[in-house]
């Protein structure tokens, strides 16, 4: 069992030595552990300084291009390492290293794919009240949206397991953490949670300037994401609010040509006739972007199980140079012309 701790890191030669020592080096069911810093543009030492901590790779983006494109390079990187488990934790040292045994105890006993660390927000010593009841109604709703059970739904310190880690796909430019929870609730991935502390705060946030700035980004993101898995629902949603205010606004004008005064509320009925053809233009436009979310399916798909054909490549490779090593004769590792049939597809 392989377990990769990934650190996604910007400008982080302060912290890192300690994010780096926190990590403890044996954990009981993992027999290899490696740990990876993934550089995001970096312009100080941040290179220099996870070689010299003892990082076993250093992988360089190149060009600052956010949190969320650092943690799908660094997803990728560790299943093409051979990773089993791959945990994810903060370059700035918010989260300890010592509970990295106990964030990925439910994978190794097979009870959930997705492992959460919650900072207890409800009791945390540094978040203010404004702070708390925006995280804990940011949680609320992605719990509703993701149809899972997690309370802290912003927080970076997760564990993966290989499957769940290859049915993961980011396109969210801002952060993570919110849209591979509701991916998980669309594709029936288990999650769980642990309670952990934190240290103490020893920067502002890099990954917005402000609360408003965070609440903003937090819920176009939120928004996005629920319109990309589910798009139907959504534009049906709205298609029957605008039917909904065009019919109060038919209803209206009726009951006054009823009562004979019609003419004074043709802008009702003018207004209720533009609501319709919304509500219905809305309507169409769910269908047709169900339509997309099917192909979007598919093509999800597709990219899983070239994952695992490539998986299944590299172990044959191995497996090749291994019996090369065995025998200590000449071999030529054969050139494979096609993918090889997953056992798992």
């Amino acid at each position: 069992m392989k377990l990769i701790v990934q650190i996604p890191c910007y400008n982080e030669e302060e912290t890192l030595p300690e994010v780096i020592a926190d990590i403890p080096r044996r954990i009981d069911g993992i027999d290899e552990l490696e740990i990876v810093v993934i550089d995001d543009g970096s312009t100080d030492r941040t290179v220099e300084v996870a070689r010299a901590c003892g990082a076993d790779h250093v992988l360089r983006i190149g060009g600052n291009r956010g949190l969320a494109n650092a943690f799908s390079c660094g997803i990728d990187y560790a299943l093409r390492a051979g990773a089993d488990i791959v945990v994810n934790t903060d370059g700035d040292h918010q989260y300890k290293g010592r509970d990295i045994p106990r964030l990925v105890q439910p994978i190794l006993r097979g009870e959930a794919e997705i492992v959460i660390g919650d900072r207890q927000i409800r009791n945390h010593p540094e978040f203010s009240r404004l702070k708390i009841l925006l995280q804990l109604t940011g949680s609320w709703a992605v719990r509703k949206l993701s149809r899972t059970s997690v309370p802290d739904a912003t927080s970076g310190f997760r564990a993966y397991s290989r499957e769940a880690a290859m049915r993961i796909h980011v396109i969210s430019r801002f952060s993570y953490t919110l849209e591979t929870l509701i991916q998980a609730g669309v594709e029936n991935i288990k999650v769980a949670s642990i309670p952990i502390l934190t240290n103490p705060k020893r920067r502002p946030s890099r990954l917005f300037r402000g609360m408003f700035q965070y609440l903003r980004s937090s819920t176009i993101t939120l928004i996005r994401i629920y319109m990309v898995y589910s798009p139907l629902k959504t534009f049906l949603l709205a298609g029957a609010i605008a039917w909904l205010a065009g019919t109060l606004l038919a209803c209206r004008f009726l009951w006054s040509y009823i009562l004979g005064d019609g003419a004074g509320h043709i802008q009702s009925l003018l207004a209720a006739a533009v609501l319709f053809i919304a509500g219905f233009s809305l309507g169409i436009a769910g269908f047709l972007a169900d339509l997309v979310g099917a192909n979007r399916r598919l093509l999800e798909k597709a990219l899983h199980h070239a994952k695992l054909q490539e998986e299944d490549i590299l172990r044959l490779r191995k497996e090749i140079e291994a019996i090369k090593e065995r025998e200590e004769v000449p071999m030529e590792t054969p050139e494979i012309a096609a993918f090889p049939p997953s056992r798992r597809s």
